[in-house]
C-alpha cells in the first residue's frame, strides 16, 4: 500500500497512515453448498509445518520479548500436545478461544505500530508480527469450523498491512478459502465494452468534457514498433496512445461491474472516500469489493475510488486477464521490478494534477476517462504545493482555475485527450498530468524506470 500515487493519479499515499480497519467482516459470498469444516482443515494443514518445531518465528530485534512470548504462546495453542496440528473442529475449545484472544492481542498492539508516523516508515518488524497475528486467527476461525467470510478477511488485511511470512502463507490460506467458501452461479462474460447497466452512476454531478483544440490533441498510433516507440516518444520523453496493444487481453471481453463483484466481492481493499485526495474531507478505509460496488458504484450520493491498489497480486484470477505490455521491456529493470496498479470507480473521481517519478502506461479497460498533460519544463507555471507531503501536487484545479491567485497557470501548455477502452496513454516520467473519471471506470497503470 505504500508508494507514491500515480494513474493516472498520484496520490502520496506512501507519506500518509494505512487506513483505518471497517468493524466487522464484509459480506460474505452469496449462498451455495456448505464446505467441509475438516476438509478446509486438513488443506490449511497441508500449508504449515507438520509440528510445533517446525514453526519458526522471525522477529527482528524492535519486537519486545513480551510480544514474542505471545507468539510464541499462540503458536503451542494451535498445536495439540505433543502432535501435530489440532483437528477440526477442535476437542479443546477453551485452546481455541485463547487462541484467538492471544491473535487479537497480538493484532491490536501491531496495529498500533503500523500507525505511529507515516507509513513508509513502519519497519517490516511490526508488519511481520501484523501478519503473524492474522495467520493465528484466520486458523482459529477455521478451527473453530464457522466464520470463514471472517477468516478470509482477515487473510486479506495481512496480506495489504502485513509482511510477507512463511512463504507468504496468507495467499495461501486465501487460495484455500476461496476453494471452499460457496460461490454464487457466475453470469456469462459479458463485453466490457456494453454500456454499463442503467442503475450505474454516470457523470451527471461532473462537468462536461472540455472542448480539444487539434493543437493540444495527443498523437493516437496502432501498434508502434519497439524502436519506433522508442525512439520517438521513449527518449525524447513524448506522450502518446497507443492502440491495438491490449485489445488480446482477456479483460476486454470478460470484465464487467458484475464481473468484478464476482470474483472479488468478498475481498477486502483499500477505498478512498471523496472525489480527490487534496480535499479536506477525503478519507481511506478498508471494506470489501462488493460493499464497495454498492456504496460507490451504485450509489449516486458518494464518491469513494479503489486507487493505486496492487489488486492483481492479491487476486490472480483478476491477474490472469491482464499482462504487461511489451514496450516495459525498454526499461531498466526486471519485470518483478514493475509495479501493476488497478484503478476502478465511480464517474467524478479526480486525480489533481501531479506528477510521479517512473514512466506510466495507463491502459483504460472500462469506461472512459479526461486528461490533461503539461510537460515538467512548464512546472513553474503549475505552483506545486510547498510542503513535502504534496510537492509532486499543483495546487490549481485545472478545470477552474483561480487565475488570480495563480496568474502563470493561463500562459502554461497543455496536451488533452479522452482515454476509451483499449487505448493506453504513455505518460513519460515527471510528466504532470490530471485525470476525470467521465463514467463508471477501471484502469490499469504499469509504473516501469
Amino acid at each position: 500500500m505504500a508508494g507514491s500515487r500515480a494513474d493516472g493519479g498520484g496520490r502520496p499515499r506512501g507519506s500518509r497512515e494505512p487506513p483505518p480497519a471497517c468493524p466487522g467482516p464484509g459480506p460474505g459470498p452469496g449462498p451455495g453448498p456448505a464446505a467441509s469444516p475438516r476438509a478446509l482443515w486438513a488443506e490449511l494443514q497441508a500449508l504449515l509445518p507438520g509440528t510445533r518445531e517446525g514453526w519458526r518465528l522471525e522477529c527482528g530485534e524492535r519486537v519486545e520479548s513480551g510480544v514474542r512470548l505471545v507468539l510464541q504462546q499462540a503458536a503451542d495453542l494451535l498445536y495439540a500436545e505433543g502432535a501435530g496440528l489440532a483437528p477440526s473442529p477442535s476437542p479443546s475449545p477453551s485452546r481455541s478461544r485463547a487462541c484467538l484472544r492471544l491473535s487479537n492481542v497480538l493484532l491490536d498492539y501491531a496495529w498500533e505500530k503500523l500507525n505511529v508516523g507515516t507509513w513508509r516508515d513502519v519497519h517490516e518488524d511490526w508488519r511481520r508480527v501484523y501478519a503473524y497475528g492474522c495467520a493465528f486467527k484466520a486458523l482459529c476461525l477455521c478451527r473453530a469450523g464457522a466464520a470463514w467470510p471472517e477468516a478470509l478477511r482477515t487473510c486479506d488485511l495481512g496480506l495489504l498491512m502485513g509482511a510477507s511470512v512463511w512463504d507468504n502463507v496468507l495467499a495461501r490460506m486465501v487460495g484455500v478459502l476461496q476453494q471452499h467458501l460457496p460461490r454464487p452461479e457466475r453470469a456469462p462474460a459479458g463485453d466490457a465494452k456494453e454500456p454499463l447497466p442503467k442503475r450505474i452512476r454516470k457523470s451527471s454531478e461532473s462537468p462536461e468534457v472540455p472542448p480539444i483544440k487539434a493543437e493540444e490533441r495527443i498523437l493516437q498510433l496502432h501498434c508502434p514498433s519497439l524502436e519506433h516507440f522508442r525512439d520517438n516518444f521513449l527518449l525524447p520523453q513524448k506522450p502518446v496512445i497507443l492502440e491495438g496493444i491490449i485489445d488480446h487481453w482477456p479483460c476486454m471481453k470478460k470484465w464487467s461491474v458484475e464481473y468484478i463483484r464476482q470474483v472479488a466481492g468478498s475481498r477486502t481493499v483499500p477505498v478512498e472516500v471523496g472525489s480527490r485526495y487534496t480535499d479536506e474531507e477525503w478519507s481511506q478505509t478498508l471494506m470489501s469489493v462488493d460493499d464497495f460496488i454498492s456504496q460507490y458504484i451504485e450509489n449516486e450520493n458518494h464518491t469513494g475510488y479503489l486507487a493505486q491498489h496492487q489488486l492483481f497480486e492479491q487476486i490472480p484470477e483478476l491477474k490472469r486477464d491482464i499482462s504487461i505490455p511489451d514496450y516495459c521491456c525498454l526499461g531498466r529493470g526486471e519485470e518483478d521490478s514493475i509495479t501493476v496498479n488497478a484503478w476502478f470507480g465511480p464517474a467524478g473521481t479526480v486525480s489533481p494534477l501531479h506528477q510521479d517519478p517512473q514512466q506510466n502506461f495507463l491502459a483504460q479497460v472500462m469506461g472512459q476517462k479526461y486528461l490533461r498533460l503539461c510537460s515538467p519544463v512548464q512546472s513553474e507555471k503549475l505552483y506545486p504545493h510547498e510542503g513535502h507531503l504534496l510537492h509532486n501536487t499543483s495546487q490549481v484545479d485545472v478545470e477552474d482555475p483561480d487565475l488570480v491567485k495563480f496568474p502563470r497557470f493561463k500562459t502554461a501548455a497543455f496536451q488533452a485527450c479522452t482515454l476509451s477502452p483499449g487505448q493506453v496513454l504513455f505518460i513519460p516520467a515527471k510528466y504532470w498530468h490530471y485525470v476525470r473519471a467521465l463514467d463508471t471506470s477501471f484502469s490499469v497503470s504499469f509504473w516501469w524506470s
